[in-house]
């Protein structure tokens, strides 16, 4: 995270010093307008803020036996923007995640309960300030669904003697709030640094060495991306 945040200062100084600088730049130079279409592709970095207990059935009799850790996860990802007006524009995100997940027990043994992809649309509302100019921030806010799917449970079993046999996410509606800014570069072309607090959890149940396992698991995760961006 500190690296990207290191990153994107670099590349959205160095490109904001190009455009004051280069006449060449200026002449190509147009806003953002209404009924202006634009497609960005994003490196991304998933980084889960996860939060969950684990309660254990059968002879825990409903306790909290331990609790929830995701990995990060870093992919390409796309994303479409409308503008309505010269100021606010409708964002549909694309892309696909998969993640580790492990549990950590209170008598201090891990359980490696597998892997998920998740695939997140999240479809925002934003605001863009200084449309005619070169740096355009924009803030957002709106919804997101996300699918679980393709679960993989460790069925083999770990080190600390846990075996995990099945598992299963449920699909959830989450909120999402968003900033982020363009640079513009030459003709259509743009830079962009963009961040995503989605606001997500899922019901969780899954048979751990034949003792049944349940979790509501917030996970909350942050979208930080950096990219570029081609206006139709």
């Amino acid at each position: 995270m500190t690296f990207l945040k290191r990153a994107a200062a670099a590349l959205l100084a160095t490109t904001a010093l190009a455009a004051v600088s280069s006449p060449s730049l200026a002449q190509d130079f147009k806003g953002k307008s209404a009924g202006d279409i634009l497609v960005r592709a994003r490196a991304l970095a998933v980084i889960p803020q996860e939060n969950g207990d684990l309660i254990g059935g059968g002879p825990f009799g409903g306790s909290n036996i331990g609790s929830v850790d995701i990995e990060n996860d870093y992919i390409p990802e796309l994303d479409v923007s409308y503008f309505i007006t010269d100021n606010i524009a409708l964002e549909l995100i694309a892309g696909t995640t998969r993640h580790k997940v492990s549990g950590s027990l209170i008598t201090g043994h891990d359980i490696d309960v597998g892997k998920v992809s998740l695939l997140p649309p999240t479809l925002t509302a934003q605001y863009h300030f200084f449309t005619k100019e070169r740096v355009s921030p924009y803030v957002g806010a709106g919804i997101n669904y996300t699918w679980f799917y393709d679960e993989t449970a460790a069925r083999s079993t770990n080190a600390d003697g846990f075996t995990t046999n099945t598992v299963d996410y449920k699909n959830r509606f989450g909120w999402a709030l968003q900033a982020g800014v363009d640079v513009a570069l030459t003709g259509n072309w743009s830079l962009n640094l963009d961040v995503k607090k989605i606001f997500l959890k899922t019901d969780v149940t899954a048979n751990v060495s034949g003792v049944p396992v349940t979790s509501d698991v917030k996970i909350d995760p942050w979208l930080i991306g950096i990219g570029v961006g081609y206006r139709f």
